[in-house]
């Protein structure tokens, strides 16, 4: 019989239990890795993580003959929600061995917990905050993940399926060298839109001159997403967590760019050396020693992530992107850099341009995160 479970998110053995059952349902799973213990832990912690001062989550684990067989969180992001003129709840962390049973008993909890909060659907997998990965692996299960990007079972979204789920929206990333091809003529567009319209690129030596201008970082994101689908504001209270995730992996300063015009950011790209393999290595457990080998993977690994792109709309087909470009691929090939590979993170399918000039630059998307809804 499946039980379910409430989790106690102050007591220290419903933490573990939560924390814990990932590694029992993926076992030695080769293309699985473990989130970073220390992440799962600020998600539970109700006075830290500053979701909580305008949301409401639960953590519900499923169990079989007292055993953890299964997870989900469900939350109410009731500023997401006032945002946006909904009343949607969203699930998150769902795991589950491969018994169809457990998943329906997790997310009938997840319903009737929704429907006490007068929630009328449930949209997922979504995160706590707006730097959180989004969506379940629905194609590319033969690849390792992106750094915190989800790997799971293919049986996870047949079992969404099953429980009456449909699509909302997918989330396509892809691979290409480093050295990838860009026309010279994006080159000269550069130099031309960098004379015509005043713009200047800042690279960076060090953290030092990455965070004072975090904040402006931010305020561009709020501007050039806005009309995303999952868009919510940065909040004041999200914008230090953001920052300390920002600059926690950006190890390699010679990376990011940013494209201002006078004192204000107009467009900006993130990119950071990927430890996924070290995370694996060391199950996602920084203490006592994993931070070393982390450390030691940011200087070794040959693969970068690129997420994180915008462009203010006002300044959208004014050159900005090619600037962008180019700036980005001599930070990656001007250098002895140790760098082979690139992947290219979470654009969503609705993003016809950006697919295009992706697929222009000879990117094939192999990966697919999906997002799911169903009214309550």
């Amino acid at each position: 019989m499946i039980a379910i479970h409430r989790l106690n998110t102050r007591n220290p053995r419903d933490r573990r239990d939560w924390i814990e059952l990932p590694y029992r349902i993926y076992g030695d799973e080769p293309m699985w890795v473990p989130q970073l213990v220390d992440d799962a832990k600020f998600q539970l912690d109700r006075d830290k993580n500053p979701f909580y001062l305008y949301g409401y989550a639960d953590f519900f684990i499923a169990e079989k003959n007292g055993v953890p067989v299964g997870r989900i969180a469900v939350l109410d992001n009731r500023r997401l929600n006032i945002w946006r003129k909904e009343r949607t709840a969203f699930f998150n962390l769902f795991e589950t061995i491969e018994s169809f049973d457990v998943a329906e008993a997790l997310f009938e909890t997840a319903f009737e917990w929704a429907q006490k909060r007068r929630l009328d659907r449930i949209i997922g997998p979504k995160g706590f905050l707006t730097i959180d990965s989004v969506g379940m692996l629905a194609q590319g299960f033969e690849r390792f993940p992106a750094m915190n990007m989800a790997w799971n079972y293919p049986y996870y979204i047949e079992f969404m399926e099953r429980l009456g789920f449909e699509k909302e929206t997918d989330y396509m990333s892809g691979w290409i060298p480093v050295n990838f091809y860009v026309p010279e003529k994006v080159f000269r567009l550069a130099e031309k839109v960098k004379a015509r319209y005043g713009y200047h690129t800042q690279t960076f030596t060090s953290k030092k001159e990455i965070y004072p201008i975090i904040d402006k970082v931010i305020d561009a994101y709020n501007k050039a997403f806005v009309e995303n689908w999952e868009f919510t504001p940065i909040s004041d209270s999200e914008a230090p967590v953001l920052a300390h995730r920002i600059l926690s992996v950006i190890q390699d300063v010679s990376l990011p760019r940013v494209v201002w015009k006078d004192d204000q950011v107009v467009g900006f790209v993130l990119a950071y050396p990927d430890i996924t393999r070290a995370i694996k290595r060391v199950n996602g457990r920084l203490w006592p020693f994993g931070w070393l080998h982390l450390m030691r993977a940011f200087k070794r690994t040959d693969w970068i992530d690129l997420n994180g792109a915008g462009i203010l709309p006002q300044y959208q087909g004014r050159g900005v992107d090619a600037l962008l470009m180019a700036e980005l691929w001599h930070a990656l090939n001007d250098s002895d850099k140790q760098y082979q590979y690139a992947e290219i993170c979470q654009i969503n399918e609705a993003n016809d341009k950006m697919q295009r000039e992706m697929a222009n630059l000879g990117i094939t998307f192999d990966k697919r995160h999906r997002i799911f809804h169903k009214q309550l």
